[in-house]
C-alpha cells in the first residue's frame, strides 16, 4: 500500500463532497441526452437529415475526446474544486447558447456543453480517489454512474411532454435548473473547504507528521496546495496532511501509461462502450417510434428504460464484487450487452425487455472500467493521467456512434444494418473488457 492510499485509510465518508459530486453528475449526461427525445421535431423544424441531427450528440462527445488533455491541465492549474465549478458553470452557459434561434446556435451550444462536461468527466474520478476511503470507492463510483443515469432518465422522460406544452426549445432550456442546483451545492463545499483551510484543519484532519511549507510551489485559487517536506527534505503526501488539490501527472506519467497493457484495454473497453451507448441513446426514441408505432412522448418513455434501469444497474457491480467471484461482474456485463444487441435485432417488439437488460451492461461497465482505473493507479497524478487517456481516446472513437448509426439507417432505410453493427461492437467490447479486468487484477496483486 503506497503512502497515497494509506493517507485515505480510516477517513470517514466525506458526505458533502459525495453529495456535490452526485448532484453535479446530474448535469454531465442529461444535457446531451435531452435533445434525443425530440430529435424528430428538431429535424422537421430545421429541415435536416438523420445524420446531421446525430451531430447533436456527436458534438459534445468530440469535445470529450479533443479537450480531455486540456481538462487535465485546467484541473492542475485551478484545482479540483474550482474545476468542477467551472464545469457546471460552462454547462449552464452552453444550455442558454443552445436555446438561441437556429441549428447553428444549437450545435454551438452542444459543443460548449461538451467542452465543460469534459472537465467534470476527468475531475470527478480524481475527487473520488482523493477524498473517498478506499473501501468505499467502488460504491461511490457506482453511485456516480447511477446519478449520471438519473440525469439522463429525467431528461429522456420529461423532455417530450414538456415540449408539447412549452415547445421543445424551452423544454431543453428548463433542465438548466439541475445545473444551477449543482453549482449551489458545490459552492457550499468550496466555502467549507476554504474555511477548513483557513482554520488550519484541512479536509483530511490534523497533520500526522511534522512538516514545513514549501512556498516556492504554485498555488490554487481555491485551496492553496501545500507542498510539505519532512525534516530530511523529502516531499510528503500532501493529501494526507491538508487534503489539497490533486497534482496531475506530467510527461513521465504519460510515457509510463502508454507502456501499460491494462491502460490500452481500458481505452478499448471505454471506446467501444461509448460508441454503442451514444449510438443507441441517440436513436432509441426514433427506433421505438418506428418499430412500435409510438408517438414522441411514448417513444421517449420507452427509451428512458435504458437510463432508468441503469440507475439500479450501476450497483450490480459492487454487489457482485462483494458476494460473488471476481469474474462474475464482467461476465454479467458482457451477457447484458450481447443480449440487448441480439434482442433489438431479432425481436424489436420486446424493446422494453432488452433495454432493461442492456441498462445493466452500460451502467455496470462504467463502474468496472473506472473502478479498475482507480485500482491500477499508483498516485493521484497517474489516476488523472489514466482517466484523461481512457476518456480522450474513448470519446474520440465513441463520437462516431450517433452519426454512423444515423447514416446506416438513412442509407439502408431500416434498422437491421445499424443493429448488426451494434452486435459486432458488443462482441469486441466483451473481449476488451475481460482483458482489462484480467490485466488490472495482475497489476494490483
Amino acid at each position: 500500500m503506497n503512502s497515497d492510499t494509506r493517507s485515505r485509510v480510516g477517513r470517514g465518508m466525506p458526505w458533502l463532497v459525495v453529495a456535490g459530486v452526485l448532484l453535479a453528475a446530474m448535469s454531465l449526461r442529461g444535457p446531451i441526452v435531452a435533445p434525443t427525445a425530440v430529435l424528430r421535431l428538431i429535424e422537421q423544424d430545421f429541415g435536416i437529415g438523420a445524420a446531421t441531427a446525430g451531430l447533436l450528440t456527436t458534438a459534445p462527445v468530440l469535445m470529450f475526446a479533443a479537450l480531455t488533455p486540456l481538462a487535465a491541465l485546467v484541473i492542475r492549474r485551478a484545482g479540483a474544486e474550482l474545476a468542477l465549478m467551472l464545469s457546471l458553470s460552462g454547462v449552464l452557459v452552453g444550455t442558454f447558447v443552445r436555446a438561441l434561434p437556429g441549428f447553428g446556435w444549437m450545435l454551438a451550444g452542444m459543443f460548449i456543453i461538451g467542452a465543460f462536461i469534459t472537465v467534470g468527466n476527468v475531475v470527478i474520478p480524481v475527487v473520488i480517489r482523493r477524498d473517498v476511503p478506499p473501501d468505499r470507492v467502488a460504491l461511490v463510483t457506482a453511485a456516480y454512474a447511477a446519478t449520471l443515469n438519473v440525469g439522463s432518465l429525467i431528461t429522456s422522460l420529461g423532455t417530450a411532454p414538456l415540449a408539447e406544452v412549452i415547445g421543445w426549445n424551452a423544454a431543453l432550456l428548463s433542465w438548466s435548473v439541475l445545473t444551477v442546483a449543482g453549482i449551489a451545492l458545490w459552492a457550499v463545499h468550496i466555502r467549507r473547504s476554504r474555511r477548513a483551510f483557513r482554520d488550519g484543519d484541512g479536509l483530511s484532519g490534523e497533520p500526522t507528521q511534522t512538516a514545513a511549507l514549501d512556498t516556492t510551489q504554485p498555488t490554487s485559487p481555491v485551496l492553496r496546495a501545500k507542498v510539505v517536506r519532512d525534516s530530511a527534505g523529502n516531499e510528503l503526501d500532501s493529501a494526507a496532511i491538508t487534503g489539497p488539490l490533486p497534482v496531475i501527472g506530467g510527461s513521465r506519467d504519460s510515457r509510463s501509461l502508454l507502456k501499460r497493457p491494462v491502460a490500452w484495454f481500458l481505452v478499448a473497453s471505454f471506446a467501444l462502450q461509448c460508441t454503442i451507448y451514444y449510438g443507441l441513446t441517440t436513436w432509441l426514441p426514433s427506433f421505438a417510434a418506428d418499430e412500435l408505432n409510438l408517438d414522441a412522448t411514448s417513444a421517449g418513455a420507452v427509451a428512458s428504460i435504458y437510463q432508468g434501469v441503469g440507475i439500479a444497474g450501476a450497483f450490480v457491480v459492487p454487489l457482485l464484487s462483494r458476494f460473488a467471484p471476481r469474474w462474475v461482474a464482467p461476465f454479467v456485463i458482457c451477457v447484458s450487452w450481447l443480449t440487448v444487441s441480439i434482442g433489438l435485432l431479432a425481436a424489436p417488439q420486446l424493446l422494453w425487455a432488452w433495454l432493461a437488460v442492456g441498462a445493466v451492461g452500460h451502467a455496470g461497465g462504467f463502474v468496472v472500467i473506472f473502478s479498475a482505473l482507480v485500482a491500477v493507479s499508483r498516485s493521484d497524478g497517474e489516476a488523472a493521467g489514466l482517466s484523461a487517456m481512457v476518456q480522450g481516446f474513448g470519446y474520440a472513437i465513441g463520437a462516431l456512434g450517433g452519426p454512423v448509426i444515423g447514416l446506416l439507417h438513412e442509407r439502408s432505410g431500416g434498422w437491421s444494418a445499424p443493429l448488426t453493427l451494434v452486435l459486432v461492437l458488443s462482441s469486441l467490447y466483451c473481449v476488451a473488457l475481460v482483458s482489462a479486468v484480467v490485466f488490472a487484477r495482475r497489476a494490483t496483486r
